[in-house]
């Protein structure tokens, strides 16, 4: 299965479903399975501010309580869109240079979890699962291949 390392808080709000979009500076052309894998390091400034800090605080978690170098969740890629801002400053998710835009607007939660600049790109996951107990994996750059056994985790 690929993965994807992710720094923490993203990778529980991935896991939560708090955050549909992981924002990246590039374009996949992966779609289906994903493993999403909380890397070493956390941002505990972005944990103590808002959003962040109710989501999380809502579910239990804290930047001292944040699982790390573990996969924590498994969904699927459904979609790459390319990221712009309109003239008032909305994000706008597009692809096939410009001829299809995502027609739901994202949130604001959604948008303050996200880099959302132009000429980024949001990656669509759904079908998010996180895991029971998240299974330790040392995280690699780019998308990589997780090999894991099935068990009472998955």
């Amino acid at each position: 299965m690929k993965a994807i390392t992710i720094i923490q808080p993203w990778a529980t709000l991935i896991a939560l479903g708090a955050k549909q979009f992981e924002t990246r500076s590039w374009a996949t052309k992966h779609r289906g399975d994903l493993a999403i894998h909380a890397g070493k390091q956390i941002d505990r400034e972005a944990c103590e501010q808002e959003p962040f800090r109710s989501v999380l605080a809502r579910h239990g978690y804290t930047a001292d309580n944040l699982p790390t170098g573990a996969v924590v969740a498994v969904c699927r890629i459904v979609d790459c869109w390319e990221v712009s801002r309109c003239l008032r400053g909305d994000v706008v998710l597009e692809k096939d240079g410009g001829n299809t835009m995502r027609e739901d607007p994202i949130g604001k939660q959604e948008e303050a979890f996200g880099w959302y600049d132009d000429g980024r790109y949001a990656w669509d996951l759904i079908q998010i699962r996180q895991l029971p107990k998240p299974i330790p994996a040392k995280g690699q750059q780019g998308l990589w291949n997780w090999s894991y056994e099935r068990n009472e985790n998955c």
